[in-house]
């Protein structure tokens, strides 16, 4: 005999997606520091040979967040995330084909104050990447130091998630079969202390590594702009030379992670808290751009490619903006 389940009541379906947010963005502020902690207190335990195993497991393990990382497809597949995908509600959305006989660089923007549509659409299938393009397997970049943290790097890699530097990042786009993109949120998080609702300034205009990487391995460049990314909280004004942005930049150079102060809603009140407002978001993909490859190009060269880069995706933001209630008078602006 089949068994029917009654479905979810509304209100039930709502606690389920603020449940799975919360957890998200309270894991993301502070797992890697709860996994230090764990970590060196399980020597002082009975369960000391758990940490010291770990220990054995991280020297042998070291390099394969360099290599692609370690996906498991059960945690990229979790019915968290499309609980998180139903909050805001996201959606992801393709304006062209993506040969998966090639490798591809993406380029993410905004970053937001979390980046939560890089996270949710391409270290997950909750939008359903694997079904738009299929063939392709994606691959975020994240900073190096997350992947310092005992446990915490294994969980990151089981999404998809790689280093930001050189090594990993050429290591994707080099592979022979293609089938690979890698996704790179290319303002960082000096970005995030521009992203308020209604804010559409891109830390774009002198990065160029990204450019000068799609050339060395003659890999497609796709831009991708998330509609709604910066809507998600409010931040606390920091002008461009007051001494808010000033302490934000110098902590930004000693912890190589930027702080904006935000804030949006609580749990059970909608007032103040650290959970992002429910605004929709759409991350809309770009037509890939053709690069030929060089082993070292010149400056004129890159240049030539970056222009053409913020061309297309200028493009990309006017030709759908307005069905996602921007004003026609709103345009993006490089810095």
């Amino acid at each position: 005999m089949k068994v029917e389940f009654a479905p979810l009541s509304l209100p039930l379906r709502r606690r389920l997606q603020t449940a799975s947010v919360v957890q998200w963005v309270f894991s993301f502020l502070a797992l890697g520091l709860c996994c230090a902690v764990l970590f060196i207190y399980l020597f002082f335990t009975r369960f000391w040979l758990v940490s010291a195993l770990y220990t054995a497991w991280w020297l042998i393990d070291r390099e394969t967040p360099y290599k692609g990382g370690r996906r498991f497809h059960v945690m990229r597949n979790s019915v968290v995330w499309r609980h998180m995908r139903d909050y805001f509600p996201m959606k992801l959305v393709k304006t062209a084909e993506l040969d998966p006989r090639k490798n591809y660089l993406l380029g993410f923007h905004p970053h937001g104050v979390l980046a939560v549509g890089a996270f949710l659409n391409f270290c997950t299938e909750a939008s359903g990447f694997s079904m738009l393009f299929p063939g392709i397997t994606p691959h975020l970049m994240t900073l190096s130091l997350w992947f310092r943290f005992p446990f915490l790097r294994d969980y990151l890699m089981s999404g998809g998630l790689v280093p930001s530097d050189k090594e990993s990042a050429s290591h994707v786009l080099r592979r022979p079969e293609g089938g690979n993109s890698l996704t790179i949120v290319v303002g960082g998080a000096q970005e995030a202390l521009d992203a308020r609702p209604g804010s559409f300034i891109l830390l774009l205009r002198k990065r160029k590594g990204f450019v000068r990487l799609a050339i060395e391995h003659g890999t497609p460049l796709v831009p991708v702009f998330s509609f709604g990314e910066n809507e998600l909280y409010d931040q606390v004004s920091n002008p461009r030379g007051s001494w808010l942005r000033r302490l934000q930049y110098q902590l930004q150079q000693i912890m190589g992670v930027s702080l904006p102060l935000f804030h949006a809603r609580g749990i059970f009140q909608y007032s103040f808290g650290l959970v992002p407002y429910r605004r929709p978001i759409c991350t809309v993909v770009g037509k890939p751009i053709p690069v030929q490859k060089k082993h070292n190009p010149s400056e004129e060269e890159v240049d030539q490619l970056h222009q053409k880069y913020l061309e297309e995706l200028s493009k990309l933001f006017e030709e759908h903006k307005v069905k996602y209630n921007i004003p026609e008078d709103k345009h993006l602006e490089f810095l």
